[in-house]
């Protein structure tokens, strides 16, 4: 059934995933911003050393990136267990600097065993076109952009790799090996493409990131290109816009971003009533994705041979997904889901 949903999409077929990579940023996201020249980190002095009722200490830190002739900073938040042991961690960007936040239940993560190294989006470059913001004014000193240059969504994620080489100068309390980076919505469009970028990251989720994150756009309900690209253009590329209306000419879709992932841990979160990301896509995307995994000698997407249903805990192979009831969100249902299928696939 779903093979079939697939092949009267048109859905293209893969390609490796230097290939995959090359397009999407050629065609959707921009080109990744360059990698740094240096890096620094401050840690403020004022450390809470009881946080999560003495569970966890949590800090500001401020990370300093060089890039040609200029500096930027931005601050994430440092949520660290204090037990002595290792941890696995996730890597989130919000939509707030808040820490605990309504999308992040920071307290039951540290109870569950993990770290947690969070930002908001817009300290690294603001959610609007403004492209002389932090970042963005970095990279266009005068505000202008080519047609093929990174939109804000690149900008995050090429920001969340900053976070993980935070991260690597932490060695004994973070476990490395099972860096998470995670995202909702547009961030969790984000959050796949740092994953697809960076190998680093062991696990990668994205929760409701529906039309150009994890849902393929062929015959899509809910947002199409035209929507997205005429609310949001500055989070892709000028270029994206050549498909609007025109997503069957994509060279291109949605499962190529899943795929260049291959062979880590990727899971796609859907909500049923969240029409606008359109979840029967979200898991057709992890259904055509799946072969790159194969590929590379690890199981793809194990389910049944049908569409999504509530409840539903798809996390047997490398591409997991699961669906709540509910709508657009980034529920603690989500989260412990997602720790499900992380501590189902831990590395050793």
């Amino acid at each position: 059934m779903l093979q079939t949903i697939l092949q009267n999409r048109g859905v293209p077929a893969l390609k490796s995933r230097e290939e995959m990579l090359a397009t999407l940023l050629s065609e959707e996201y921009g080109t990744m911003p360059p990698a740094p020249d240096s890096l620094s980190f401050r840690v403020e002095e004022n450390v809470f050393a009881n946080f999560c009722a003495g569970k966890a200490t949590i800090s500001r830190v401020h990370i300093t990136v060089t890039l040609p002739g200029r500096e930027f900073t931005f601050p994430i938040s440092a949520v660290l267990p204090t037990d002595g042991k290792k941890h696995p961690f996730f890597v989130f960007v919000n939509f707030r600097d808040a820490v605990p936040d309504r999308h992040m239940p920071t307290e039951e993560l540290v109870d569950n065993g993990f770290a947690v190294l969070s930002f908001c989006h817009n300290d690294v470059t603001r959610d609007n076109g403004d492209m002389t913001d932090g970042l963005a004014g970095i990279l266009y000193p005068d505000g202008v952009r080519g047609p093929k240059d990174p939109g804000k969504i690149a900008m995050w994620a090429w920001a969340l790799s900053r976070v993980m080489d935070y991260a690597e100068t932490l060695p004994g309390v973070l476990d490395l090996k099972n860096a998470i980076v995670c995202g909702h919505s547009r961030l969790g469009k984000t959050a796949l493409l740092a994953g697809a970028t960076d190998k680093r990251f062991a696990f990668t989720y994205s929760n409701d990131s529906g039309c150009s994150g994890a849902a393929i756009t062929r015959d899509k309900v809910g947002e199409t290109v035209e929507f997205i690209t005429d609310r949001f253009p500055y989070w892709f590329c000028e270029d994206y816009k050549n498909y609007i209306n025109r997503e069957s000419a994509m060279p291109f879709d949605q499962h190529y971003l899943i795929g260049a992932i291959a062979p880590r841990f990727v899971c796609v979160g859907s909500a049923v009533e969240d029409t606008w990301a359109d979840p029967d896509s979200e898991m057709l995307a992890c259904v055509a994705a799946s072969p790159a995994f194969e590929a590379m000698g690890v199981p793809g997407f194990v389910s049944e041979n049908r569409l999504p249903q509530v409840g539903d805990r798809f996390f047997q192979g490398t591409i997991g997904y699961h669906m709540r009831a509910g709508l657009h969100f980034f529920s603690r249902e989500d989260w412990l889901r997602l720790i499900d299928f992380v501590n189902l696939h831990r590395i050793v």
